[in-house]
């Protein structure tokens, strides 16, 4: 049961969870919860967060669900799950009637971390750990492991073990989870990230999480089959995204803004790589992380920053439909092994370094003691290490040249990355104007941990340019020939007009990431001479404000038209109707003809009176060169007004 004191104010009741969580419990968002020291939710017990609840927790307060139990994070877009600090909930503006008194979509960033500890989740699956006595170099269901951070309270304390042989594990359910200002050093190499995920399996659902100043990595995962998605990670004092242990799930959207969350070394306060990925605890164990990675959008840090993608001890890792940019390092390096004593790359059978970069998907066993059949199910298609449909801008090592000659893309050329069937993207240069995403604003230089960093103060990270030419439709992420990847025919985390870090996320609350228009694209992109073209619609939907729409990646000097149109619904008093919009000086249709890169721009703003809850939308129709007449070529998006 939960151990718990309640402070009373004229806000706020705080619950003071004293003791491990046996029995399945409610927080509910009328209270706030303070952590008081390492506690467990344990097997059989299930732990249920409502929508909007604050957990914010004194030094030494963390929270780990043991294999066996449940977690269910039910936050909102509007509604997040906070876990942070108490000193960071000080920085929140007033809001009385609020449970901590204080407004949660507001804040200062701060220089710190390990001011509580984290969330840990340990499940079922399989995982390969050979420091573990007893563990064998197969897929083995008594393989086991003792979670990072964590502490036994005696010889053979099974709290703090993950791992077994169920890929299929549910440990519950995490959704809109903002971690902030966590992690605790337990000894050298043993501290806790934002989110530790230690054998977790594919019916465990994780998204909308945000992460921001820990101390150690941002969040770390050990084997299992976990599928992540939409996640928000800045100012980690090590690696982003670290994988172990034969990591096999999916992930898609990720932003990841390197920085600093301490005044201290490379690794433990300033920020090390973007993606960390190891295959197994000695590279011819069993499994050996086989895993895909679409729609990252990797800013790194120009000076002083580390490598965008490290890979270790047998990795296999496709990244697709990414933004890599900013790295003080290289794009991709070969580290080989972690340091723990592992072999690395073609020990004992495995394939050499190179020979992973050309080898199918299915072509060889990961070593002679491959695992069962359906153990790797993320990949599907391609090499088994790969990097493609991605683009690459201002990645400088050691001082660079803005070309695809500088020192950062080395490795990445040996191993292939920039042949023209990956269909990648270099953008010379140096100029914010040139860059794939919106805009960047970064801090001016300071000095940490020996490391000169530009922190990112503000960012739009919405693509453009050639963020959004055209895809290689065979290998486009899409949720009818997978399940669970969601359509994405664009580059980067984000789609065009959408940000996805509204309201509830700390890079919105600290005012780094604010809110922008979205506009929604239906999905009826325009078919043509000149690939797959999207229309961009930005501003907010509102009573005279400015809005831009744009097409982009359509057919080049072509006859087009755009309609404006207003859908009424919903609204007391107005019948709903559908019809084409005029107003100031402009006229609908317009007839134009686009531009010879294929886009074409129109700005404008709303007219006065539009009542909020409406739907407006734009479309165009354009005109394929090769056809007779106007043809049935139409792109659409909507807003709603507010």
């Amino acid at each position: 049961m939960v151990g718990a004191a309640f402070i009373t104010s004229a806000e706020a009741a705080e619950i003071l969870v004293s003791s491990n969580i046996s029995t399945s419990t409610t927080w509910t968002a009328n209270n706030t919860y303070n952590l008081q020291g390492q506690i467990y939710v344990l097997p059989g017990a299930t732990l249920t967060i409502e929508a909007g609840v604050v957990v914010a927790s004194d030094p030494g307060g963390s929270l780990a669900v043991s294999k066996g139990a449940k977690i269910c994070v039910l936050g909102s877009q509007t509604d997040p799950v906070i876990m942070t600090s108490k000193a960071d909930v000080a920085t929140w503006a007033p809001m009385p009637g609020h449970p901590t008194g204080k407004n949660p979509k507001t804040g200062t960033w701060r220089e710190a971390a390990n001011e509580w500890g984290n969330l840990t989740l340990m499940g079922d699956a399989f995982i390969s750990e050979n420091a573990t006595a007893g563990n064998v170099p197969t897929c083995d269901p008594d393989n086991v492991a003792a979670m990072e951070g964590l502490v036994a309270d005696f010889p053979g304390d099974t709290k703090v073990l993950y791992g077994g042989g169920n890929d299929d594990d549910d440990s519950g359910t995490i959704s809109y989870l903002s971690l902030r200002y966590g992690g605790k050093v337990i000894g050298l190499g043993n501290e806790l990230n934002g989110l530790s995920l230690g054998g977790i399996g594919r019916e465990t659902d994780i998204h909308h999480v945000d992460i921001m100043n820990n101390v150690d990595d941002g969040v770390e995962i050990w084997g299992g089959t976990a599928c992540l998605s939409y996640f928000n990670i800045w100012n980690i004092g090590d690696d982003s995204f670290d994988i172990d242990q034969g990591f096999r799930g999916k992930v898609q959207f990720v932003l990841i803004v390197q920085g600093y969350s301490l005044d201290a070394s490379q690794g433990s306060g300033v920020g090390d790589n973007c993606f960390e990925t190891d295959g197994a605890e000695d590279s011819d164990w069993q499994p050996v992380t086989t895993t895909v990675v679409y729609n990252a959008t990797v800013i790194g840090q120009p000076i002083d920053g580390d490598q965008g993608t490290a890979w270790r001890d047998n990795a296999r890792v496709q990244y697709r439909n990414c933004i890599f940019m900013d790295l003080g390092e290289d794009l991709v390096k070969f580290d080989n092994v972690d340091g723990d004593g592992a072999n690395g790359y073609g020990f004992n059978g495995t394939l050499s370094w190179a020979d992973t970069w050309t080898t199918d998907w299915n072509a060889a066993p990961p070593t002679a003691n491959d695992c069962p059949p359906g153990t790797y199910t993320a990949q599907t298609n391609g090499k088994l290490a790969e990097i493609r449909d991605s683009v690459f801008f201002r990645n400088l090592k050691g001082g660079g040249t803005g070309l695809v000659t500088d020192p950062a893309y080395a490795e990445a050329t040996a191993r292939g990355v920039f042949a023209p069937g990956n269909n990648n993207v270099f953008i010379p240069g140096f100029a914010d104007v040139d860059a794939p995403i919106t805009s960047i604003t970064r801090a001016a230089p300071v000095v940490k941990g020996g490391k000169t960093m530009l922190q990112v103060v503000s960012l739009d990270p919405r693509p453009q340019g050639p963020a959004l030419e055209r895809l290689d439709d065979a290998l486009k992420p899409n949720i009818f020939f997978d399940g669970w990847y969601e359509n994405a025919d664009y580059r980067g985390a984000f789609a065009p007009g959408d940000t996805w870090l509204d309201q509830w996320t700390a890079s919105y609350a600290f005012g780094f990431t604010t809110t922008t228009g979205s506009w929604t694209n239906p999905g009826c992109d325009l078919k043509g001479q000149h690939g797959q073209a999207r229309l961009i619609g930005s501003g907010h939907a509102a009573d005279g404000e400015p809005v831009l729409i744009s097409l982009h990646n359509a057919n080049p000097n072509a006859i087009a038209a755009l309609f404006l149109s207003v859908a009424v619904g919903g609204v007391p008093g107005i019948p709903f109707k559908f019809g084409t919009l005029k107003w100031d000086a402009l006229l609908s249709p317009i007839v134009v003809t686009t531009l010879p890169e294929g886009n074409l721009p129109v700005a404008f703003a709303w007219p006065s009176g539009i009542p909020a809850g409406i739907e407006l939308w734009a479309q165009w129709g354009i005109q394929d060169p090769g056809a007779p007449a106007f043809v049935a070529l139409s792109n659409a998006v909507y807003a709603t007004a507010r």
